[in-house]
Order: structure tokens, then C-alpha cells, then sequence
């Protein structure tokens, strides 16, 4: 059984509450073009330009009301989305000197407030998270952005003039521009008129498609529409977008149907069918997201050091009747990237549900019928991306019980569940956890480096399970340095090659992105990514 925390579900049932009855007052005074969304987080993500709750605050507390060097162009549903131009217009990665890449910035962007965007405003908000001597030093912020690696070098930026700057990495990266796409840019102006973050983040002012408003923690956010937007093309067709946390499905389906929100993020599956048949849009669309139990290689005693045992539970995954479980709201995952996707390559396991498989890997490495693999993973009650993580992990702890894995589960609230994922697989926030629940990204190789990476393990970078390899690492530093593309997509390949044979991780799904919403919303193109355009969206009630 899972065992739950009280303190946590004591606060989702009383902020729960609060959400109900602070959408019910103020429903009636909500204007025609106004766009309601019921998140899965359990607050609202950080109005600062460094957004927490994952990539879901990025989702909706970045792109929104910010805008990064390098933005995600989110136009199309057909294709995997890919890196655009943002502040920065173009970028060129000096021939001589692998590390030095030029940004030339985008000229006559304003920030919410009217000051300029330029290289002094970036140097500012570089310093922000990357010098502890500056006055405007934000640690929570420097937490998020070095946490998501991005390889800038100490000191590693300059000022050239007034629209050019030049970056220096900490060793030659090629797909160095991917990594930008979350640091966020704030107005100076407005910082030292606040005075101290804390200030600021009660009138945040960027230079995105809307002005974040109206902040209640816990409670909701107003974005409303930037008709000075600098990209004319995406001046959002709403006048505003009232964003609510509410990460238990069932008090956003409750919402929903209502009418108190328009769309919500991850509806119950049991539901779909009848939100369908009631007249709601349930939208869906592959996008690079993995569900997986990153394990921990790292502790001593956990059973996962050993390769055996790690390609042992990923052939006990019914992966199958999880996603029937699901509605069809996933699809089976049996590696990082999807089987269909030419980097996938040709691994030498080939993971399905293969109880037999599993048991003989388990005797090889010493378990049996009398010696069952015990082990606890660290799972969450909700979150970015978590789709439904109680009853996925207890469909897997059923499961996995026929081929001798004897599982238990640490559930804790969201937050801890990040805290850890920046610590030591060993710290007491792990709680002497053998794995740890939480989705990833899985969009382009810059992921693969940030979650996999030896010298990315925690506190130092995002490898939590501390898994390190050799062999893998030297094909990194290869892919990083290539000389052509197919030297590269060739380097790409075989380290997800790697990644399947040698199962650092228990690849389970790839959510498919669910959705719902009213006939009313208009316009929405569900992007194959974490990130979504709200800019696009019209509303009629």
C-alpha cells in the first residue's frame, strides 16, 4: 500500500478550498475575453523570471510574461518543436574558439515598464543569476538556472556593444543555444524600484506576449494582454489569462465542468469519455515527455547498482495496461526517446513485459523466491507533469510483485520532490530512497547531457541516481566537439543506445499531453513540447 503523508493532503484539501470559493467570487466579473486555466501545480510557479514548479511553471510563468535569448517556436502540432530566435536574433559559434559564441540581440524591445532591452539589461540579468557579489544576486534564482545546466563559464559573458554579446562555455558545446531557452529576462528599472525580489514579484515586469497582474500565492495569477508585444505575430487574441493551481484532478474536473475555468491541464482518464460526450475538447499530441523512476546507483545498498536488477524491472513494466489505465493518455516508453524516433538506434534489449525475462536477470544477480528485490521510490501526490503518479505507481507495485520485486513507496508533496531532485541521492531529503518519480524532458540532446552525464551528477548538475559511465561520457565529449552532423547524429545514437542497455532509469511512458477544455477555446495548437503558445487562443462564452 502507499504509505500517504497527512500534513500534504491537509493542505491540498484546505488550499483546495480556497481555489473553489476565490473562483466562484470572482467568475461574475470576469470579462468576454477572458482565458481560465486550472494548473497542476500546488501554487503559483515564482513571478520572477525564474519560475518554479518545474517545466510547467516555465509553461505558464515564462514564455508568458518573459522572454529568453532563444524561445521554442510553438506554431505547429505536426512536428516536434524546435529553438527560435527570442531576444536574440541570430548567434554564431566562433570556428576558432568552440567555447566563445556571439548573440546578436533584437533591437527596439521593451520591457513592461518601457525601458530598453539591450546588452547592459542582459549582462544585468546574467549577473543576477551567475555573480554573488552583484546587488540584484537572487539565490532562488540562481538555484533554477544553474540547475538546469547551461555551461556559461565564470564570468563567461561580455558586452561587445550595445545589441551584441559574447558567451564563453566551460568546454565546447554544441547545442549550447537549447540550453538558454529558460533563463528569463527581467527589467532592471523595475528592480531597483522594488527593491528586493520579493517586491518585484508582486508587479513582475519582462518583455513577454503579457504582463503578469493581480499575484495571489496560492490562489491565481492575472496575465493580461502586452499589445505592445515586440513579435506582432503572437500579441495574444485574449485580453487575459487568469491562470489557478489546483493539483487534484478531480477538483479541476469539478472546475471545469462547472464552468468556474475553460481548459485544464491533465483531466482524470476515467473522465474523458464523459467530458467528450458532454461537449468538451479533450486534446492529446506526442510531445517529449518521459515518465520515468530515475534509480539510485549511488547508495550503497541500493539494488539498482547492479545492471542485472536495473534491466530486470524494466522487463516487468506492463506498460500496456498502464496506458489502458490511462485512457490512452500515454504511450509505452522503452527508452528516452521514442522507438520511432531515428535517434532511438538498435539497442540490444528490447524491454517489454516479460515476466519470465526479468526473473532470469533477477537470478543472475543473486535474487529469487526466498530473496525478493526490496526497494522504495520517492513518489508525489501531483505536480508538473506527474500526470497521475498514485495510481500509475500502485498499477506498477502490483505488477512488478510476479517477477520478485517487493516495492514501497515515500510519498511527499511536490516541492519536496524537486528539493530532492538538486540533492544527493544520499541526503536525508531522499529518505533512503532507491528511486525517485518524476517526469522529464526528453526534447533534444542537451537533456540526455543534463540527466545523464557524469559530471552532472547532483548538487552539481541534474543526475540524481549518480549512474556514470566511461564510455558514455567520452561519446558526449565527442558529440559536444563534432565536426560534421552525421558525426554527431552518429554520437547521439549510440548514447541512447546506452541509455536503454544500461537502464540508469525504469523507462514506464510518454504522457500524450492530455488536456480539456470548452468549445469555447479557440485556436489552441498543442505543440509536440512542455511549452505551449497562449498567445494563439481566442475565447467565447
Amino acid at each position: 500500500m502507499v504509505r500517504r503523508v497527512p500534513s500534504g493532503r491537509s493542505l491540498v484539501a484546505l488550499t483546495s478550498a480556497l481555489w473553489m470559493g476565490t473562483i466562484a467570487a470572482s467568475v461574475p466579473s470576469l470579462a468576454q475575453g477572458t482565458l481560465r486555466i486550472a494548473m497542476t501545480a500546488t501554487d503559483v510557479p515564482t513571478t520572477t523570471g525564474a519560475p518554479n514548479n518545474g517545466f510547467e511553471g516555465v509553461r505558464f510563468m515564462g514564455f508568458t510574461a518573459f522572454d529568453a535569448l532563444v524561445n521554442w517556436d510553438l506554431s505547429s502540432a505536426d512536428k516536434p518543436a524546435d529553438i527560435t530566435p527570442g531576444l536574440a536574433e541570430s548567434w554564431e559559434q566562433s570556428k576558432t574558439d568552440l567555447t566563445k559564441w556571439v548573440f546578436k540581440l533584437r533591437q527596439g524591445v521593451k520591457f513592461h515598464d518601457g525601458t530598453p532591452f539591450n546588452a547592459d539589461a542582459l549582462i544585468w540579468n546574467l549577473d543576477r543569476s551567475f555573480n554573488k557579489d552583484a546587488k540584484q544576486f537572487d539565490p532562488q534564482a540562481s538555484a533554477i538556472n544553474r540547475g538546469r545546466p547551461t555551461y556559461i563559464a565564470d564570468g563567461g559573458y561580455k558586452k561587445i556593444d550595445d545589441y551584441t554579446v559574447e558567451l564563453t562555455t566551460t568546454r565546447p558545446i554544441s547545442y549550447f543555444p537549447y540550453v538558454l531557452t529558460t533563463i528569463f529576462h527581467v527589467s532592471p528599472a523595475a528592480f531597483e524600484k522594488a527593491g528586493s525580489w520579493a517586491e518585484f514579484a508582486k508587479a513582475p515586469v519582462g518583455t513577454g506576449p503579457f504582463i503578469a497582474r493581480n499575484f495571489k500565492p496560492r490562489i491565481s495569477i492575472d496575465l493580461d494582454k502586452n499589445k505592445d508585444y515586440w513579435d506582432k505575430n503572437r500579441i495574444p487574441k485574449v485580453d487575459k489569462v487568469v491562470l489557478f493551481p489546483m493539483p487534484e484532478a478531480n477538483t479541476r474536473l469539478a472546475a471545469l465542468r462547472s464552468g468556474q475555468v475553460d481548459w485544464i491541464e491533465v483531466p482524470p482518464p476515467d473522465a474523458i469519455a464523459g467530458l467528450k460526450g458532454a461537449g468538451f475538447s479533450v486534446v492529446t499530441n506526442s510531445y517529449p515527455h518521459v515518465w520515468p523512476w530515475v534509480l539510485n546507483t549511488l547508495k550503497e545498498e541500493s539494488p539498482f547498482r547492479d545492471v542485472k536488477v536495473r534491466q530486470a524491472i524494466n522487463y516487468c513494466v506492463d506498460r500496456d495496461g498502464l496506458v489502458t489505465l490511462l485512457a490512452g493518455t500515454a504511450e509505452p516508453s522503452v527508452g528516452f526517446f521514442k522507438k520511432t524516433d531515428p535517434r532511438f538506434g538498435n539497442p540490444k534489449n528490447a524491454y517489454k513485459f516479460d515476466p519470465a525475462m526479468s526473473k532470469k536477470l533477477l537470478a543472475e544477480a543473486g535474487y529469487g523466491p526466498n530473496k525478493p528485490v526490496k526497494a522504495k521510490i520517492m513518489i508525489s501526490t501531483s505536480g508538473s507533469g506527474q500526470m497521475l503518479p498514485l495510481p500509475m505507481n500502485e498499477f506498477l507495485q502490483q505488477s512488478m510483485k510476479q517477477c520478485g520485486f517487493d516495492i514501497s513507496f515515500e510519498v511527499v508533496e511536490w516541492g519536496t520532490v524537486l528539493v530532492n531532485l538538486r540533492s544527493v541521492p544520499t541526503a536525508p531529503v531522499a529518505a533512503n530512497s532507491d528511486a525517485l518519480n518524476i517526469s522529464l524532458v526528453s526534447s533534444d540532446v542537451s537533456m540526455i547531457v543534463r540527466w545523464f552525464y557524469g559530471a552532472n551528477s547532483t548538487p552539481a548538475g541534474s543526475n540524481w541516481g549518480h549512474w556514470k559511465n566511461p564510455e558514455f561520457d567520452a561519446t558526449i565529449t565527442k558529440m559536444e566537439s563534432a565536426a560534421s552532423k552525421d558525426e554527431f547524429d552518429r554520437s547521439v545514437v549510440k548514447l541512447h543506445e546506452m541509455l536503454v542497455d544500461e537502464a540508469p532509469w525504469l523507462w514506464v511512458v510518454h504522457d500524450a499531453n492530455p488536456r480539456a477544455m470548452t468549445k469555447g477555446v479557440q485556436g489552441f495548437i498543442s505543440a509536440q513540447s512542455w511549452f505551449q503558445d497562449l498567445t494563439r487562443v481566442s475565447i467565447s462564452k
